[in-house]
């Protein structure tokens, strides 16, 4: 899963991005459970599922409702 599709199921989950300066991981924070984590944002390349997944968790979130997102 590239990561726009991440940004669009965890937008849709009610999380959201944090400004940053730049590099290649973006910060983001479920404002529900308080809990926030970085995702890689590679562009075209798809994200590691084992790296997806451990960001989920981090973010207090279901891995099947992410998926259904």
């Amino acid at each position: 899963m590239r990561y726009r599709e991440v940004e669009k199921k965890l937008r849709n989950l009610g999380c959201n991005e944090l400004l940053s300066k730049g590099g290649s991981h973006r910060k983001w924070i479920n404002p529900q459970t308080n809990r926030g984590t970085s995702v890689p944002d590679w562009g075209s390349k798809d994200l590691k599922n084992g790296t997806l997944r451990t960001a989920v968790k981090q973010l207090g979130l279901d891995w099947e409702e992410f998926t259904a997102a």
